[in-house]
């Protein structure tokens, strides 16, 4: 079997899963964006995700993203940051990223604004919450409690779109539990922040749940890719 196919099989698969969990929640799957993870895969295999027709790409990493950005500029996508940002990288990562979702302090707002600003267009942010138990030490993003003081400084940038949220569920704890957690957390933070709509939850092995709980957003890699290179 061809890479190409590989890919071909793993997205259709994907895309059923979503269909199939939209279908259970009395969704639209149009309603559901899928964001392909590509870390640590090469830019051919984004190359052959574009040709299937998928818009939206997830990158983790500064470098590597950077890199492949470049590569892939003739392809029109939509090039979202999905993973943790060092303030010094933050100016940086937009000024090619079109969307960020792992905003989860307000050291980071500055950076992002100047790399927007330099770039001559506004930026789509994510909040990214933690669903972590209180004293829990795994998965990073803001305390609930600090949303609104994080979604004050990105709407007072200028530059930046604040346009929703992102989680990830905790590692071991039942997805269904914890992104109803997010469920609660985005209802309040909604109806503060009306037009910050957007909901990125739920990766290859929880996409469903996150779909049920109104997930706007999936970010897939694996699922879809195979496994990644350096975990093979």
């Amino acid at each position: 079997m061809s890479r190409v196919d590989e890919i071909r099989g793993g997205l259709s698969r994907v895309r059923s899963r979503i269909e199939a969990a939209c279908d259970a929640a009395d969704r639209d799957p149009g309603e559901v964006t899928l964001v392909v993870v590509t870390k640590f895969f090469p830019p051919a295999d984004v190359r052959a995700l574009a040709d299937l027709g998928v818009t939206h790409v997830g990158e983790n990493r500064h470098q590597e993203a950077v890199d492949k950005v470049a590569e892939c500029a003739d392809l029109g996508l939509t090039w979202h940051f999905v993973g943790g940002l060092q303030s010094n990288k933050a100016a940086a990562v937009a000024s090619y990223a079109d969307v960020v979702e792992s905003v989860d302090r307000p050291k980071l707002v500055h950076g992002l604004q100047r790399g927007a600003h330099d770039r001559g267009r506004d930026l789509d942010v994510l909040l990214q919450v933690s669903l972590d138990p209180p004293g829990g030490a795994g998965r990073s993003g803001a305390d609930p409690g600090d949303l609104d003081e994080l979604a004050a400084a990105v709407v007072g940038s200028g530059a930046l779109r604040l346009r929703g949220l992102m989680a990830v569920a905790p590692l071991g704890e039942d997805p269904d539990a914890a992104f109803g957690r997010l469920a609660s957390i985005r209802r309040d933070f909604v109806e503060t922040h009306p037009d910050a709509t957007a909901l990125s939850a739920g990766m290859s092995g929880d996409l469903e749940a996150a779909v049920r709980v109104g997930a706007t957003h999936v970010r897939v890699g694996s699922a879809i890719l195979g496994p990644r290179p350096g975990d093979k």
